[in-house]
């Protein structure tokens, strides 16, 4: 049956491939001197964003004759438009406005258009859209910063140098042994962890799909990774060692570094910084703060929770409604806040006031808004996995950086804890806090980027 159904998939993939490849012979001839960043979601707001902004800017310094330009779903984005989300959103000042090239079948990538088999059909969804965006304007250098590793291989019909920054693989051998322990989460369904015979055909599944992202990811000529988790999963899934560079993700340390580590006791704020999807985990961190209400000694002051994040579609919406439904059912809504779509200058101001900073998701690929947290002065609790737990809170100088936890119980201890610390351990913990961040400033990314991409932006042919 494996074999039956990988024989089908890889059957559609070379029929697909074989289709473009006719445009790619006129694409190879009609190559630009440009960079083309696929990123068909410019406003989602996230770390993604971030790096996407960072990255053009990094080229503009490295290379100011290479053009660069963004392939884009949204199609109210121009270049000015987009030039300035970079710098209200991001703080990052692009030296030229980036060009724009609008794409018109983003629906084809989109999780509600396939209801099952998500994960293959978005990734071969993404070919015809990156068949699209390659047809309308051929770079010298196809640039995916976000993370759509299957239409490597169509780039490099085209003709392109393919780099990608990868801030997650696709796929990991976590999700695979989540299925095998038949564990509900938000990538395996509750209805297929309690069947055994739907638990050994997703196995099958993304066993098969395991396969062909090692594949499709070896077509990069260069890949760069956010962490050291990350890393070590994409080196195993792809293979190439020796093109795979760790370059952290540029956070904005420098902006918040100035902050004034003392804040107000009269009402300790907790923020929150994730966008509004399932993996995010935002049902926990509420139902870890109601529960450290209830605990909380009666002479001390009610903390309070903000949430703060962008919603990229109608699912984060409804998402959003949910937690503030949630809220309400466990009688903690007079003591939370939410943020939607906030500018940086008012982000910053609410982490300006934090004391803690609340992060919740599973095997999180890196964390910036961990390092922000740090950045700001607001002690992170972050999830004990992957990003947070191999590179970001540890130990500064053999000072504690921030607290790490699993469940529902820890984190309310976490919370707790700082609440009831005396202001200077408090004091102590974030200045270590601070310091570590500076490790993962945006001057780092430049300086890592520029270093991993400089030899292949020398090399104008194959």
């Amino acid at each position: 049956m494996m074999m039956t159904i990988g024989f089908i998939i890889v059957a559609v993939i070379t029929v697909i491939i074989v289709g473009f490849s006719f445009a790619a012979i006129n694409g190879r001839r009609n190559r630009k001197r440009a960079v083309g960043f696929f990123h068909p979601y410019t406003n989602d707001g996230g770390g993604g964003e971030r790096v996407l902004w960072c990255a053009v800017r990094a080229i503009q310094d490295e290379n100011p004759n290479l053009h660069c330009l963004v392939y884009t779903g949204d199609h109210d984005a121009t270049p000015q438009s987009l030039m300035a989300r970079a710098l209200d959103r991001f703080g990052v000042t692009l030296l030229s406005p980036p060009k724009v090239v609008h794409l018109y079948k983003r629906k084809w990538i989109e999780e509600t258009t396939y209801p099952h088999f998500t994960m293959i059909a978005q990734s071969l969804g993404s070919v015809y859209l990156a068949w699209e965006a390659l047809c309308k304007f051929t770079p010298l250098y196809y640039f995916d910063t976000s993370g759509y590793a299957f239409t490597y291989p169509l780039a490099r019909l085209f003709g392109c140098k393919v780099i990608c920054y990868t801030h997650y693989p696709t796929i990991s051998s976590e999700m695979l042994s989540r299925v095998r322990q038949r564990s509900s989460m938000y990538n395996n369904d509750a209805l297929i962890a309690k069947s055994v015979w739907l638990s050994r055909c997703k196995i099958v599944y993304y066993t098969i799909f395991i396969y062909l992202y090692g594949v499709v990811g070896s077509c990069a000529h260069l890949a760069m990774v956010n962490s050291s988790w990350t890393k070590s999963h994409i080196e195993k899934l792809w293979g190439f060692p020796d093109r795979i560079k760790r370059v952290y993700p540029p956070c904005d340390t420098s902006g918040l570094q100035v902050l004034p580590l003392e804040r107000s006791a009269e009402i300790p704020l907790i923020i929150s910084v994730a966008q509004f999807r399932p993996e995010k985990a935002h049902s926990v961190q509420l139902e870890a703060f109601s529960t450290a209400i209830k605990r909380l000694d009666s002479g001390l002051p009610k903390p309070k929770l903000q949430f703060v994040g962008s919603c990229r579609n109608k699912s984060d919406e409804e998402r959003l409604q949910m937690l503030k439904m949630k809220a309400i059912e466990l009688n903690v809504n007079e003591q939370v806040e939410f943020y939607k779509n906030v500018t940086y200058r008012d982000l910053v101001g609410l982490l300006a006031g934090a004391v803690a900073g609340i992060h919740s998701m599973t095997d999180e690929h890196f964390g910036i808004s961990v390092v922000e947290y740090m950045a700001a002065g607001a002690i992170p609790i972050a999830h004990n996995s992957a990003g947070p737990k191999m590179d970001i809170v540890l130990d500064e100088d053999g000072q504690q950086t921030g607290l790490l936890a699993c469940t529902v119980e820890e984190y309310a201890d976490a919370i707790l804890r700082i609440i009831k610390m005396p202001e200077m351990e408090r004091l102590k913990m974030a200045a270590a806090a601070r310091k570590r961040a500076l490790r993962f400033s945006e001057e780092r990314f430049y300086d890592d980027f520029k270093t991993a991409v400089g030899p292949i932006l020398c090399h104008i042919s194959r």
